[in-house]
């Protein structure tokens, strides 16, 4: 459809009305997935609901559980509002959840992110950020493998630096012997001062 067409929604701020990226897709159609995805979030504000409740339960306004419950029941409430008014609307049949709502790009990123955490601990910061850097940027850039292990390790020796060596920040150390690199470097610079 052009992008003239009453009945779709364009923000020119954020769309250019040349891909299928509409904040919210046409407001007169659903969009694939997207009733699941407003049913999920019903399920979840319940259960977020009843988790709530199981602080204090509901004695008093003034009660621990209080402010949680409200909140929940807001996202309840607004949730179900959501879904309602999802339901009613008929499915858009030009676009597919795997071509135009969770592409296999997202899924491989999905599956990487899961790999870092799950390899974050044992291996340690630096060779699981590296795996992940190298893998992502490989995929995304497709480019040579020279250049993406460049940049790669460029840029994580750039965040190694800047959060465990300026800001002190502790990060898994895993298989690399962290420690005993930066106590290398102080003793080398300290000597050489000294």
């Amino acid at each position: 459809m052009p992008a003239t067409d009453p009945d779709i929604y364009i923000d020119p701020e954020h769309h250019d009305g040349t891909s299928d990226a509409t904040p919210g897709g046409e407001q007169t159609q659903r969009r694939p997935g997207e009733l699941v995805f407003a049913a999920i979030m019903l399920i979840a504000s319940l259960a977020l609901l009843w988790s709530a409740y199981g602080i204090a339960g509901f004695d008093a306004l003034s009660s621990p559980g209080a402010i949680p419950m409200a909140t929940t029941l807001a996202m309840v409430i607004t949730a179900g509002i959501i879904l309602f008014k999802t339901a009613k609307l008929p499915l858009d049949h030009s676009e597919t959840v795997v071509r135009d709502i969770l592409p296999p790009v997202v899924l491989v990123f999905a599956g990487l992110l899961i790999a870092y955490g799950i390899l974050l601990r044992p291996l340690g910061f630096l060779p699981t950020s590296a795996l992940f850097l190298i893998a992502a940027i490989k995929l995304l850039a497709r480019r040579g493998w020279g250049w993406t292990i460049g940049v790669s390790l460029g840029s994580l020796i750039t965040i190694w630096l800047i959060f465990r060596i300026v800001f002190s920040v502790l990060m898994p150390s895993g298989v690399v012997p962290e420690a005993e690199f930066i106590q290398f470097f102080r003793n080398m610079i300290n000597g050489g001062a000294g």
